[in-house]
């Protein structure tokens, strides 16, 4: 560093600002710095400069993941923060540690690899929480527990967004509506998003006086198929469909076209938390609460970053809504 400093004709400490974005330097100054260290080949190293500042710049992603892997939906959520934390200097890790791995994520927080972390697919009660601020890891989730009183989050405004799509519904003149959720297994764990937009579609469909139904199931086509069967058998005079899964909807589609029935001259369908891009997938496109992945992401990351640098202040707590998007797959019933 002091060997670009001097052949850049500037201080080591605006070297060192070039390379950490911790202060505003000029685009001249930042080019000068930049043409000396390609001059001399200086690479900075990470792991030194971790242990000088006692920050690695790494940020964890903690996320469960699958077999089958990330979706675009879920994709926006990981570019939105990757993209936060590049613009402020840091690298992002992708960890796939979900809620049974906690000796997993107790072994990566006692190696201080992370000067932080942020938590997606958060469950009602869930464990990582407690592993990571007993280690002293600073920590965002994206979801929220049922305590959230100590916690930064953002999430996802799922009673908006449920109350939302159900009254696009009843205005087009729907009254028989039934919602496919995740899994038994994920209401059971308390996955919130599961939980919370069961509660919401229960509370909506009262309001209007009308019968919930709600069927679970797997995040799979072959699942969604089986959940219109369910769906079908316990209200024959189905004329619309929400769902929030997105394998599960293109199953979904699928039987209603093998059972001869039209979308959305037959059933209408409304997709929850879901990108534009997975929407223009389905044919007809389909009407969705599009997700703010990218911005809770983003989100989410910043609010990290401040605690990293000391920003003083309540913890950072924020609801999003989906947006409605209307496309081909909704209309009035029997039309």
């Amino acid at each position: 560093m002091h060997d670009v400093a001097r052949l850049a004709q500037v201080s080591v400490s605006t070297v060192s600002y070039v390379l950490t974005g911790t202060r505003p330097i000029s685009q001249a100054t930042r080019d000068k710095v930049h043409a000396a260290m390609a001059e001399l080949d200086y690479q900075p190293n990470a792991m030194a400069r971790g242990l000088a500042s006692r920050r690695s710049r790494i940020v964890g992603l903690l996320m469960p993941m699958d077999e089958r892997g990330l979706g675009a939906t879920e994709t926006a959520f990981v570019t939105g923060a990757a993209a936060a934390a590049s613009t402020a200097g840091y690298h992002l890790v992708l960890a796939p540690v979900g809620t049974t791995d906690l000796d997993d994520l107790r072994r990566l927080a006692s190696q201080r690899m992370l000067d932080g972390a942020v938590l997606m697919e958060v469950q009602v009660e869930d464990g990582r929480v407690a592993v990571l601020q007993e280690a002293g890891v600073p920590l965002v989730l994206i979801g929220r527990t049922s305590d959230t009183a100590a916690l930064s989050y953002v999430d996802i405004d799922f009673d908006q967004t449920v109350r939302e799509a159900v009254d696009h519904l009843v205005g087009l003149g729907h009254t028989r509506i039934a919602y496919v959720n995740h899994s038994e297994a994920a209401i059971a764990a308390g996955y919130g998003p599961a939980v919370r937009t069961r509660d919401a579609f229960v509370a909506r469909m009262a309001a209007h006086g009308l019968e919930p139904l709600m069927i679970a199931a797997e995040d799979s086509a072959a699942a969604g198929r089986e959940a219109l069967d369910a769906a079908l058998a316990q209200a024959p005079d189905l004329t619309a469909l929400l769902a929030m899964n997105e394998n599960a909807v293109f199953g979904i589609l699928g039987e209603l076209a093998a059972r001869g029935r039209t979308v959305p001259g037959d059933v209408s369908v409304v997709s929850m938390v879901t990108s534009p891009q997975v929407a223009e997938l389905a044919h007809p496109a389909l009407t969705a609460m599009t997700s703010p992945g990218s911005a809770l992401g983003r989100i989410a990351v910043e609010a990290l970053l401040r605690q990293l640098d000391g920003v003083t202040g309540d913890h950072h707590q924020q609801l999003l809504p989906c947006a409605l998007e209307i496309r081909g797959s909704t209309g009035p019933p029997g039309r």
